[in-house]
């Protein structure tokens, strides 16, 4: 794990470095970058891969008490990222939550983001996305000690394994998801940190409608990847977002849910591969 320091506060990200083809990878709501761990050790051998860990609530570090955790500050937030880092011609990859982020950077015309890839992700009415995003919403709302007690309640795979917790996310990624819950119960102030933003829920609501508006000007090349069981993010869709893109294609996978990165990761990496080396300039 590398760490950058930014406006917001230190954000902790894999790179497995290189002069190759740059891919970065956007986890969702109560994830960290380890989200990505499978497609990873399949593209790191012609990629240069970084997957930040991002104020999500499954994160180390503790963001600055006046940090925008809202969704348009997150974005803000990866924009800031990939200036830092000074990356170009980036293949932007974003999976439940983090395909939100990848919109919303669509939306704003990201200079530095030469192709995008959307894996069962939240869009156009869908957020906060299904009933595990409904859930969560609804936990924010509670004082962040008391959202810590609640999250306690994760430590017991029956409970994780509900469809209102992890149980419709992913097929395969339960010690992933038990990882992912510990910063809040260990941490005070990842607590307060989640807890905002998942208030700003409410009002993050119609960003994603007004960003889909802004789909068919994007001109750049555009990959819509969904799991083809999908409970949370619903696969129609993953159609209407490939239809939309002016440069979009769309691939179904099966045998997995919302997470393709945990319960596919081998397939998820082939299609990302196949489409870099087929939109790289020449």
């Amino acid at each position: 794990m590398r760490e950058i320091e930014l406006s917001s506060g230190t954000i902790a990200y894999e790179d497995s470095g290189g002069d190759r083809p740059t891919v970065v990878l956007l986890h969702g709501w109560m994830m960290d970058a380890s989200l990505w761990d499978g497609p990873i050790a399949d593209l790191s051998a012609d990629h240069r891969c970084i997957a930040p860990t991002l104020p999500f609530g499954a994160h180390h570090h503790p963001m600055s008490a006046d940090a925008d955790l809202s969704l348009s500050g997150i974005a803000r937030l990866v924009t800031e990222f990939l200036d830092r880092l000074d990356l170009h011609d980036v293949t932007l990859v974003g999976n439940d939550t983090g395909g939100a982020l990848v919109q919303l950077l669509m939306r704003d015309g990201a200079a530095r983001v030469g192709r995008v890839v959307l894996v069962s992700c939240d869009a156009f009415d869908n957020f906060p996305p299904g009933l595990t995003g409904k859930t969560l919403a609804l936990a924010g709302k509670l004082p962040p000690r008391v959202f810590g007690l609640f999250m306690q309640q994760m430590r017991l795979r029956p409970l994780r394994r509900l469809p209102f917790a992890f149980g419709w996310l992913t097929l395969r990624g339960d010690a992933a998801t038990a990882r992912w819950t510990k910063p809040v119960m260990q941490q005070s102030e990842i607590r307060y940190d989640a807890v905002r933003t998942l208030r700003a829920a409410a009002s993050d609501a119609p960003l994603l409608l007004a960003a889909a508006e802004h789909l068919a000007s994007f001109d750049d090349p555009a990959l819509v990847v969904w799991a083809s069981g999908d409970r949370v993010m619903p696969p129609e869709h993953g159609r209407r977002l490939a239809e939309l893109l002016p440069h979009g294609r769309l691939v179904e996978v099966a045998d997995s849910y919302t997470l393709v990165p945990l319960d596919q990761p081998t397939e998820l990496a082939r299609h990302i591969r196949e489409f870099t080396r087929g939109t790289s300039v020449t």
